[in-house]
């Protein structure tokens, strides 16, 4: 029985989460567009809601091309890779108090290690395609991942060292007695770090280097097309959300809010998720992308040492007030 509702909850996630990520689309194209002061996807349903129906049927029937001196095998699993480990990532997110799939004790380094997993992935796009462009929009990412994975990573261990926890539930609860329910303000150089971090983890603007099109055609995935193009994009979708729910777990306080709501307690979750994607999406529609030195300078010159300033910090007033 207990198998049975394990495998009922898992259904119901991969459900939701894709239909997250068809509208994410939908959504980022509506703000960007009213933004532009213009109205977005307006043609297919009202106001253009069917439109993310649309893009995966089409998507769905198009021509998929493989090239002819590409690695067949590692062609076809790199988005595959890309998409298993972001839906993996989701298992150990607490949407709510006993809303998690797996509360395990450390469960922020298992979402480290699946998000480092999804970069092979891009890495093997790039290689399998035989492509010259593929190949070096596939090496900017690990160079890009390796990087801002060290600050991202250096920027939550002063939660850790607050809540005294790697397992995500834990880490809301100990902020439950902060002020506001966050550690927002004890941690605001963390939280600084982390979302610039969090920016280039997932390839968002103005960090968007591995597929930057006006350099390298579409990067990585330049050869692809149909479907497995698509794949690429509903994992970036889902990275978006996985690193927001990091961000709200570590930083905003999860689940808690100024009140509780019984008949969906995930509200606050949700809202504070969907804070974040706003915020991706406001901000590709603002920043020009950076020079490949500029993003490389930021990582290594200013976010890691900012980092471990923090930490010491942390540590340092954790045990004056002990």
């Amino acid at each position: 029985m207990d198998i049975l509702l394990m495998l009922l909850w898992i259904v119901i996630l991969v459900v939701v989460i894709m239909l997250h990520v068809a509208y994410a689309t939908y959504f980022e194209r509506k703000i960007i567009g009213h933004m532009q002061v213009r109205l977005g996807p307006m043609r297919v349903g009202w106001h253009g809601l069917l439109q993310p129906i649309a893009d995966g049927v089409k998507s769905f029937f198009k021509e998929d091309i493989i090239p002819e001196n590409a690695d067949r095998s590692t062609f076809l699993a790199a988005p595959i890779i890309c998409l298993t480990a972001m839906m993996t990532a989701l298992a150990v997110l607490p949407f709510a108090k006993g809303w998690v799939l797996a509360d395990i004790d450390i469960g922020l380094l298992f979402i480290f290690a699946m998000s480092s997993l999804a970069s092979y992935g891009v890495v093997l796009a790039g290689w399998s395609s035989n492509s010259k462009y593929s190949f070096l929009g596939g090496m900017r990412s690990m160079a890009q991942v390796i990087s801002y994975e060290i600050s991202m990573g250096l920027s939550l261990v002063g939660v850790m060292l607050l809540a005294g926890s790697l397992n995500l539930s834990a880490i809301v609860e100990a902020q439950g007695d902060r002020f506001l329910g966050m550690y927002l303000l004890p941690q605001c150089i963390g939280f600084f770090v982390f979302f610039i971090s969090m920016l280039a983890e997932t390839n968002r603007v103005p960090f968007d280097l591995p597929e930057a099109e006006t350099e390298l055609v579409s990067g990585y995935s330049t050869e692809y097309s149909g479907m497995r193009y698509a794949i690429f994009f509903m994992a970036e979708y889902i990275g978006m959300m996985v690193m927001a729910s990091i961000g709200t777990v570590c930083f905003l306080g999860g689940w808690n809010g100024p009140f509780p709501v019984p008949f969906f307690p995930p509200l606050w979750f949700v809202l504070k998720v969907y804070l974040f994607m706003f915020v991706f999406i406001w901000i590709r529609a603002t920043l020009p992308r950076y020079r490949y030195d500029q993003l490389m300078g930021l990582g290594w010159k200013l976010l890691i040492p900012l980092a471990l300033a923090n930490i010491v910090l942390t540590a340092c007033l954790k045990a004056i007030l002990a």
